[in-house]
């Protein structure tokens, strides 16, 4: 444990060096705050009162002991929603968040084989098991504050796909893309970006490769694809830092990277938007 602490703290320390803030606070009344950006693709940290509840667009939201909670956004939601408080026996206060729309890259990618974009029955079915596991494993719901953390790249390197980009294998528009994309050789180290639970890891999934989710606490999770190798299993706790895995080019992949991704619930978010040092 020590040793991983160790490494974990000097992978940190070299993070650290060059990063810069890009942090935004917002004040809505006098009992509730949200830290991140107001756009599409955000997670948000929200802030309000012990005991007051929380919904967003009318859907009641988890709220810790402290009053801490979080909220997120998908590549492609609408630009306005409504946040509200309420104090025990009193009327909500309600407060209008207005995002801004995002401009996505196109990005093309070719010398995917046909076993890949025309996967065989047997493939889809394969396809549509990990899928389930996925969605399990993202499911499992745990009350830890982590997401609260500064978060920090999982490994330096190009950045060679980014969020929400609008991809196309072999000339055919495909969905769109959810993740970071960090080129390193096979076999670099993988770091966790904050403090989480092991929730999963699969060596061999069809399209994702080598898999690994790691759960930061009320329905926020990082998901790592295309992995060589897994460093932790299951049921792991991890600090941020901590080595967990190894990046290689398993599952859909044309050359080895990282395919960093993060949900809160069935949002898709955007890792970048969470990091203090943008590549």
């Amino acid at each position: 444990m020590i040793k991983k602490l160790f490494s974990a703290v000097m992978f940190l320390a070299a993070s650290i060096t060059t990063s810069h803030a890009t942090s935004q606070t917002h004040q809505f009344g006098a009992s509730l705050n949200l830290s991140g950006p107001l756009t599409q693709g955000a997670m948000l940290v929200g802030h309000t009162d012990v005991g007051y509840k929380v919904l967003l667009d009318g859907r009641a939201i988890k709220v810790a002991t402290d009053g801490t909670f979080v909220i997120g956004f998908g590549r492609d939601a609408k630009l306005v929603h409504h946040l509200s408080v309420e104090a025990p026996n009193t009327k909500p206060q309600r407060f209008d968040l207005v995002l801004t729309k995002r401009d996505y890259k196109i990005s093309r990618v070719t010398g995917i084989s046909k076993a890949i974009t025309h996967p065989s029955k047997k493939n889809q079915l394969r396809a549509a098991k990990d899928s389930k596991q996925v969605r399990a494993a993202r499911k499992v719901w745990s009350n830890q504050l982590h997401f609260s953390q500064q978060f920090v790249l999982p490994v330096q390197g190009r950045i060679s796909g980014v969020y929400g980009s609008q991809r196309f294998y072999n000339g055919k528009a495909g969905r769109p893309h959810y993740g970071l994309d960090i080129a390193r050789p096979t076999g670099t180290v993988v770091h966790a970006p904050a403090d989480g639970i092991v929730r999963m890891f699969v060596p061999d999934m069809f399209y994702s490769g080598g898999t690994l989710i790691i759960d930061h606490g009320m329905g926020v999770s990082s998901t790592f694809l295309h992995l060589s190798a897994g460093l932790v299993k299951a049921g792991d706790k991890v600090v941020q830092g901590q080595a967990i895995a190894k990046i290689g080019t398993t599952g859909r992949s044309t050359g080895p990277h990282l395919d960093w991704r993060m949900n809160w619930l069935n949002q898709r978010i955007d890792p970048q938007l969470l990091l203090t040092s943008v590549p």
